[in-house]
């Protein structure tokens, strides 16, 4: 029941079985459940669910592991030259926007292109106007990077009638080629997958007995489909009760966040064992009101975040405070897969269709990084372009 699948000290074995308990008969608010399989059964005790609880650790278990072999391209063309891409960031103050451009650009330096970022700040006006410097520009291609490019639908039609290649960075739902939008390929992890992996883990951790808060932004469909298929997955366990659903939209995280967290203390106490949010971030906005009321930063409640995992979310997961595990992005190798599409496009070949695997990330197992790097890539992809 541990996080990292070890014997769990007796306190907080204790603790968990105490909220488990409770949350075993706790009412369900905004989402259906099964029925509870018997409140004598502790966190202890059987699971709450026994199949779905063994599928769920064996996911996690192959999830946590930090050493795989590389399993993207191995062949491709050889690097082509002169070319000069331009990066159009959403706002560099995003981690995982920054975290890939950073890619790009090591990526670049490598491959012997030139890389230009253009900061969008993160308004629609800000995106705009940089699409539009990147177009006018002629570069040799344009990541989308973090933004949907039917908010610069007008500076896109510019790009594809000049045949400048787009390369977007999760600028869509599903990795891979896009025709509408018209996106050579869209380079993210599957939102299914991270989905299904972060709900897997609140299951094997309580050994299938928690008593949920899902958090969201359901202004942004990307975030509310990701959150109902986190709810769904955990439907799948009838130990599992979802308390909550907290629809917090990301611009007032800041605001919002500290005060719904203490309303959900006071409401639910020690039924509350598990979050889960669309974003690590909304954590970084709970960790005061958990420290004010008391709650320990090692949990419960236990926290995961279903996305990105900048540094800032392993900080607080190596610390202990106020986050559990986080499904990251490997956002370097992101950026170098960018950079080998767009090679793969200049040369005239399909894209290479690699969808990075999902990890889990916990104090066990990040070894005191602040990013997910996983090994292999960089020696992939040089010898894919001659370098």
């Amino acid at each position: 029941m541990h996080r990292n699948h070890k014997p769990a000290p007796a306190v907080r074995t204790a603790r968990l079985a105490s909220r488990a308990l409770l949350a075993t008969a706790a009412a369900l608010v905004g989402c259906e459940r099964g029925s509870s399989d018997g409140a004598d059964e502790t966190a202890t005790g059987p699971s709450g669910c026994p199949a779905v609880h063994a599928r769920a650790q064996d996911a996690v278990t192959r999830a946590e592991r930090t050493e795989t072999p590389w399993g993207g391209p191995t062949g491709g063309p050889a690097a082509v030259s002169g070319k000069t891409i331009v990066y159009v960031a959403q706002t560099m103050t995003n981690p995982g926007v920054a975290g890939a451009a950073k890619g790009v650009r090591e990526a670049a330096r490598v491959i012997g292109w030139d890389v230009r970022v253009i900061d969008g700040g993160g308004t629609p006006a800000g995106i705009q106007a940089a699409m539009s410097e990147a177009v006018a520009l002629r570069p040799a291609g344009i990541v989308i990077g973090g933004f949907d490019p039917d908010s610069t639908a007008s500076q896109a039609a510019r790009a594809n009638a000049q045949g400048i290649p787009l390369i977007g960075w999760h600028a869509v739902p599903e990795p891979g080629p896009s025709r509408q939008p018209d996106l050579f390929t869209n380079v993210t992890t599957r939102v299914q997958d991270v989905a299904r992996i972060s709900a897997q883990w609140i299951i094997s951790d309580s050994d299938g007995r928690a008593g949920v808060v899902v958090i969201t932004d359901a202004s942004i469909p990307f975030a509310r489909n990701k959150s109902d298929l986190i709810r769904k997955e955990l439907a799948a366990c009838s130990g599992v009760k979802l308390l909550s659903v907290e629809n917090i939209p990301i611009p007032d995280a800041s605001t919002r966040t500290p005060r719904e967290i203490s309303s959900l203390l006071s409401r639910f106490q020690d039924r509350w064992t598990h979050s889960v949010a669309i974003n690590d971030l909304y954590f970084a906005d709970a960790a005061p009101a958990f420290r004010a009321a008391g709650e320990k930063g090692s949990g419960p409640p236990f926290n995961i975040g279903a996305g990105d995992g900048d540094p800032s979310a392993f900080q607080r997961i190596n610390s202990e405070q106020y986050q559990a595990a986080t499904v990251p992005e490997p956002l370097t190798l992101q950026g170098w897969q960018i950079v080998d599409e767009f090679n793969r496009a200049f040369a005239g070949h399909p894209a290479s269709g690699y969808t990075a695997p999902t990890h889990i990330a916990t104090e066990g197992n990040s070894e005191g990084a602040t990013t997910w790097d996983p090994s292999g890539y960089q020696e992939a992809y040089r010898k894919i372009w001659g370098k």
